[in-house]
């Protein structure tokens, strides 16, 4: 909930900005970096035996305006770390993710400052360096890569020629298969909701 609200009050800071009457238009061939902080928030409940916490990390995009409002995305991160706790609330582990995604945007104002988009696109996430504590302490927890969709809504906020503010959030399918000890623990389905702010430049 915390994430969400600061994910709000983000988007009405910068909407509180104002919206300029002058037109920068993205056109085809351009690339557009942004560069932020995007907060990962799992789902309630992710499976019987653990659940997954929130993380925040310093992310980083790369669009490829194919037109004036079709743009391929790549999304990449530092690395997020999540807690991962028994559900009783107990901290038992710790794991390290990545979830590289690609995506397909449709820009429904090209020629305004204010710039809205959707995207849907294929979502892969490496899990690595679980380490265990707690309860869990001495023993190998493993959880295995994901393949699946993401959607995604936000826009662009133009602030100069080629400056502009960024806010977005997406969902994405992430489902993993937790071993402890070489032992199931079942699909732990992460299905995350993610909030990030960003500034970007185009060229």
């Amino acid at each position: 909930m915390l994430s969400k609200l600061k994910f709000a009050a983000v988007t009405g800071l910068v909407l509180s900005m104002g919206l300029a009457n002058t037109a920068i238009a993205f056109e085809p061939g351009d690339w557009l970096v942004r560069a932020g902080a995007t907060v990962v928030d799992p789902k309630s409940d992710n499976s019987d035996i653990v659940s997954v916490d929130s993380a925040t990390s310093f992310t980083f995009n790369f669009t490829y305006m194919m037109t004036d409002v079709w743009g391929v995305e790549l999304l990449a991160a530092y690395p997020f770390e999540h807690d991962i706790s028994l559900l009783d609330g107990t901290k038992a582990a710790t794991t390290k993710q990545l979830p590289p995604t690609v995506s397909i945007q449709y820009h429904f104002m090209p020629t305004s400052k204010f710039q809205p988009y959707v995207g849907v696109g294929l979502n892969y996430t490496n899990f690595f360096s679980e380490k265990t504590m707690g309860p869990l302490d001495g023993t190998n927890l493993s959880l295995g890569d994901s393949w699946g969709f993401a959607g995604q809504i936000g826009f662009d906020l133009m602030i100069g020629e080629n400056w502009f503010l960024n806010v977005d959030g997406r969902y994405m399918n992430i489902e993993t298969k937790a071993k402890l000890d070489g032992n199931s623990l079942g699909t732990v389905k992460i299905d995350p909701m993610t909030y990030g702010a960003s500034i970007g430049f185009r060229f």
